[in-house]
């Protein structure tokens, strides 16, 4: 079943203008280690931050709460599989929020894309919850 589902779209250009604004203060307010080494080794660091800025704007809203009820930014982390997927980790109180908001007897999963087309960078997030317990019979 659907959880929550959010959507973020940001400008590639602000985003530049705010790292040339205010550097690694912005940088370490809002993005994880992790997401700062990734944008680091890319030709354009703005590009992939505003991608990832703009997930984890889409997930809180997809937990129903935007950026205010305690969310801290580097609470929800964008990371990649090898495959290049990427995928949308929660610490503190968004994991929080993600308990509380899932059924019993069943797991989250948050799915996230992300797409980009100067000055544009665009994700969505999809909150699911499947059930935990073993598979029901195979459809006929």
């Amino acid at each position: 079943m659907i959880l929550g589902i959010g959507t973020d779209l940001a400008n590639i250009d602000r985003i530049q203008g705010t790292l040339d604004r205010f550097g690694d203060r912005f940088r370490n307010r809002v993005f994880t280690d992790v997401e700062l080494a990734k944008a680091a080794r890319r030709k354009d660091e703005a590009g992939t931050l505003a991608k990832r800025w703009a997930a984890k704007e889409a997930c809180s809203k997809a937990l129903g709460t935007g950026l205010a009820m305690g969310i801290s930014w580097r609470d929800m982390a964008v990371t990649n599989l090898g495959s290049g997927q990427p995928v949308m980790a929660l610490t503190g109180w968004a994991a929080d929020r993600l308990a509380a908001m899932t059924p019993p007897g069943h797991h989250a999963i948050v799915h996230v894309t992300l797409t980009d087309d100067h000055p544009w960078a665009q994700a969505f997030v999809v909150i699911e919850a499947r059930p935990t317990g073993p598979p029901g019979p195979a459809a006929a």
